[in-house]
């Protein structure tokens, strides 16, 4: 892409890590465009906005947009496929429709690790070694499924310069769901403690996903490409739970549970809970408990050697600034 500051729509733009992405881009010279379904939050990012779905993005706004930032997405790890195939899949395939008309060579598409999730310790994870064979949940079956209409759109041309990106567990001022979850299982029933917590957790501040999103922008070669993003700093569970609740001035309540007795216990409850009227989301899950009973790193050397991707602010400072605006609205 010969432009070097293109303007670029950025989808999901209400949400945790579509505020901070328009805001990096507008803060590095990027005419944005924002979409959204918030109109109160669209008039927050002081860019051009459009508040409609995926499916009525007007033709005459993306006239001249040159890149879209596919941020929009439907994370939990508990609903209906309905739900997460109209939100991740066709939505998805909107957006790549709308950048097929409209001759948009460009997308960044915000997928998930969670699609390398498993009940088992893996280290030092490459792009390449995604199974997804047997998806531990919907959110995870409709970010597979959204990778490959992607890739498919990419070979026959439509799509030349798709790039896909990884983020792990994105924290920071205004997290939504990572430490609010968290804090809020802790309020209940205290926080699980698997081997003592000495399982290795990679985080990511949220500003540095949004600067992995720039540089992929920017970059001229690399599209057709995966890149996992993380702090590159993991860390033992136990150690990142007493440093946020020191942050928070609280002490840590630890339940010191096993594996082998509750994995079968959550697969039991996802079954009951959706055959209930309402499909009511369990108290565990099987991909919640993957993801605090295992070691699960990243490996980012190919976006430090691709994009040029180093993480500038620290996982002590994004958990200080979550710590800080807690409760903020």
């Amino acid at each position: 892409m010969s432009i070097i500051r293109p303007k670029v729509l950025v989808t999901g733009a209400t949400g945790f890590l579509g505020g901070y992405t328009v805001a990096e881009l507008r803060e590095s010279g990027h005419e944005v465009l924002a979409s959204g379904r918030d109109r109160t939050k669209l008039d927050r990012l002081r860019v051009e906005t459009i508040a409609a779905p995926l499916s009525e993005l007007p033709d005459a706004a993306l006239f001249r947009v040159d890149a879209i930032v596919h941020c929009a997405a439907l994370s939990s790890p508990w609903g209906r496929w309905s739900q997460f195939a109209r939100a991740n899949v066709e939505g998805t395939a909107a957006v790549a429709e709308a950048a097929r008309r409209h001759h948009i060579p460009r997308i960044v598409f915000i997928s998930s690790p969670s699609i390398y999730s498993t009940a088992a310790d893996r280290l030092n994870i490459s792009e390449d070694e995604v199974d997804g064979s047997n998806p531990l949940n919907h959110y995870i079956a409709s970010k597979l499924e959204a990778e490959r209409l992607l890739r498919a759109a990419h070979a026959d041309g439509d799509l030349p310069e798709l790039i896909i990106l990884r983020p792990r567990g994105l924290v920071g001022a205004g997290d939504p769901s990572l430490a609010p979850r968290l804090l809020d299982v802790h309020s209940r029933i205290g926080v699980p403690l698997f081997r003592e917590g000495r399982n290795l957790v990679d985080l990511t501040a949220v500003e540095n996903v949004a600067l992995a999103i720039r540089l992929a922008l920017g970059h001229p070669d690399a599209h057709g490409q995966a890149y996992n993003i993380t702090n590159g700093d993991p860390r033992p569970f136990r150690e990142l739970l007493d440093l946020l609740f020191g942050l928070l001035g609280e002490s840590p309540r630890y339940r010191r549970v096993s594996t082998r007795v509750l994995y079968p216990l959550a697969g039991a409850l996802e079954r009951i809970c959706a055959a209930l009227p309402g499909m009511p989301e369990p108290p565990l899950t099987r991909y919640t408990l993957t993801t605090i009973a295992y070691s699960q790193t990243l490996d980012i050397t190919r976006a430090r050697n691709d994009l040029g991707y180093a993480p500038r602010v620290s996982l002590d400072d994004a958990l200080a600034a979550f710590a800080a605006t807690r409760g903020a609205a």
